[in-house]
């Protein structure tokens, strides 16, 4: 199993509800992507605003999300959104 964690540090904190939905409508959606969370930081000392915990069934699965019909438009939604970007990708 992948574990696919996301953070994001948006341009404007009032688009994090926007980013959420999203995020959110990709799930049981894209084959492999067994698990999808979205949330939003309450800690006010840290810079991330947003996070996505997800779940793939392999590397395979992990691989084919990055260019699916279902994420690329939500990519795309929320490219412009973004100021910062961090992901952790890790095998279990």
């Amino acid at each position: 199993m992948i574990k696919h964690i996301v953070l994001w540090r948006l341009k404007n904190k009032a688009d994090v509800a926007r980013v959420k939905q999203e995020l959110e409508s990709m799930r049981g959606k894209i084959p492999g992507l067994l698990s999808l969370e979205v949330g939003v930081n309450f800690a006010e000392s840290s810079p991330v605003d947003l996070g996505l915990y997800t779940e793939f069934s392999d590397r395979a699965a992990l691989n084919a999300y990055s260019d699916h019909p279902v994420h690329v438009p939500v990519k795309q939604a929320v490219g412009g959104l973004i100021q910062d970007r961090w992901v952790l990708d890790y095998e279990v």
